[in-house]
């Protein structure tokens, strides 16, 4: 069953896909209007005016808080298939498990003790 012939199918559906946007993208390209005008190349947001840089310095924190968030998020997705499987897995599983967590905990009380969980620093 895996023979190397059975991928065909697989290479030449992605052939066909990446032919598909290399030729709509080419295509757009040569044919699409080629007017380069300044108000054509001004930022148009809801028919407001451009008042002012748009570039103003944001708090580190918010990046961070963003990334520790995505970060613990997407440890849940990990707890998933041994929320499915946990008794198939037996004590083997939930030790993996308690490690995961135990990692994330300390990871945590990292974060927690840097003061990156702090907004008013």
């Amino acid at each position: 069953m895996n023979q190397p012939s059975s991928y065909i199918p697989i290479l030449i559906q992605i052939a066909v896909a990446v032919g598909f946007v290399t030729i709509a993208l080419g295509l757009s390209h040569l044919l699409g209007p080629k007017r380069k005008t300044t108000n054509k190349d001004e930022n148009f947001e809801c028919g407001i005016e451009i008042q002012g840089d748009a570039r103003f310095p944001v708090s580190v924190k918010y990046f961070l808080s963003a990334i520790l968030f995505v970060l613990f998020d997407v440890e849940v997705i990990f707890f998933y298939p041994y929320a499915v499987n946990f008794k198939e897995m037996g004590w083997e599983g939930f030790l993996a498990v308690s490690t995961f967590i135990g990692f994330f905990l300390a990871g945590f009380i990292y974060v927690w003790k840097k003061g990156a969980l702090e907004w008013e620093k």
